[in-house]
């Protein structure tokens, strides 16, 4: 069996190691060791990486009781290396792992939930609790679990007897047997895990808890850690710098002049929907009796284009088609006419132009990857004497 140097020392951050064996797996290679100082896979914590000797160590996962290093390339049988892990990739894990251990232990204590599942990303933790928090409650849980953070208390790991077992409320989602590792975060949280941690709650440097959600029969929380917290704290800082100066606002006071725009914002909207209006009713009006219609426009939004169509195949006495190209050259359109059946004609539209789209019977809308003289192609064939529009 190899040696988990790991567990005696999580800041060990090299060793020499003997390669017991090593053979190619499909396109890499497995190496198994005397002793190692990488972490496999395991206790939701994903595995170490770094290097053995020249090789780069790709993967590290427990395999028929072994742990098996992946690597790009082979190392000699009987050979001594000198193993190191990517420092701060371990420790940032161990970051964000002993964190959550927080986080779960608080909410499990303060609101009697579960923790029923946790994924450890390159990004954020998140965790499923079987229970719902709302985002209050959020805030109260990140002042109490940072409260114990800046208490830098010792994180105790022990190995009961199964007697001692018997007398301990841990934490666990499954039944255990054999040798059981606690992990004790003293008045915070006590669970079994096998994963790697911090040994003071201090190093863990802040926990921030970034969003709650319903998920299943209880919420899903988003969190960071640690340096992960600085890095985001440093991204939301030059973004808002961004904001306030295309704003011309104080940083403290980005969200007050965000609000004050969209509110201008929505007030111009609400204008432009009434002259587009009025625009699309004196094109009905120009357009009585004309029959058959084609009409082009550029860059409308769907519902302008549905609108337009609305408006003109009241008053044209006829089919009604309005075309608006888009910026990839392909163009939304919209089809109707009072009191028609479009159906057959809509599909041999979009078979003949390459399109896509449907409606009611009397009125279709879509888009078509088609050109423009290809569009008037087809309509002519449905009518020499289409009339369109001098948009």
């Amino acid at each position: 069996m190899t040696e988990q140097l790991y567990y005696q020392n999580v800041y060990l951050r090299e060793c020499t190691a003997m390669v017991r064996t090593c053979y190619k797996e499909k396109d890499r290679y497995a190496a198994v060791l005397d002793r190692t100082v990488f972490y496999p896979e395991g206790g939701g914590q994903p595995y170490d990486t770094g290097t053995l000797g020249d090789a780069k160590v790709l993967e590290v996962h427990k395999k028929d009781g072994e742990i098996v290093h992946y690597l790009d390339r082979p190392l000699e049988e009987g050979k001594e290396v000198t193993a190191e892990i990517n420092w701060e990739r371990r420790f940032d894990l161990m970051q964000q792992h002993s964190g959550e251990h927080m986080v779960s232990g608080i909410v499990h204590e303060k609101y009697g939930y579960d923790n029923v599942g946790f994924h450890m990303g390159s990004d954020v933790i998140t965790i499923d609790f079987n229970g719902i928090l709302t985002e209050e409650q959020l805030g109260e849980v990140e002042n109490l679990v940072n409260q114990k953070v800046w208490e830098n208390r010792n994180v105790e790991i022990t190995y009961p007897s199964e007697e001692e077992l018997r007398t301990l409320p841990y934490r666990s989602k499954k039944e255990l047997t054999g040798e059981i590792r606690i992990v004790n975060i003293p008045e915070t949280d006590l669970c079994a895990c096998c994963g790697l941690h911090v040994t003071h709650t201090g190093e863990v440097g802040m926990v921030k808890l970034l969003s709650v959600q319903k998920f299943r029969q209880g919420v899903r929380v988003e969190m960071i850690c640690g340096n992960r917290v600085l890095s985001y704290l440093n991204e939301i800082n030059t973004q808002n710098k961004e904001i306030s100066v295309l704003l011309s606002a104080h940083p403290a006071k980005t969200a007050a002049a965000v609000k004050r725009l969209w509110e201008e914002n929505f007030q111009n909207k609400g204008k432009v929907i009434s002259l587009e209006e009025r625009v699309f009713q004196n094109e009905a009006e120009s357009l009585k009796g004309a029959g058959n219609t084609l009409i082009w426009e550029e860059g409308l939004e769907s519902d302008s284009v549905r609108k337009l169509t609305d408006a003109v195949m009241h008053t044209c006495q006829g089919l009604c088609a309005v075309f608006s190209e888009q910026k990839d050259g392909s163009f939304k359109y919209a089809v109707g006419e009072e009191g028609g059946d479009l159906r057959t004609f809509i599909k041999e539209m979009n078979q003949a132009l390459q399109g896509k789209g449907g409606g009611k019977p009397f009125f279709a809308q879509g888009f078509v990857q088609a050109s423009k003289e290809e569009i008037e192609e087809f309509f002519r064939k449905l009518s020499p004497t289409v009339c369109g529009s001098k948009k």
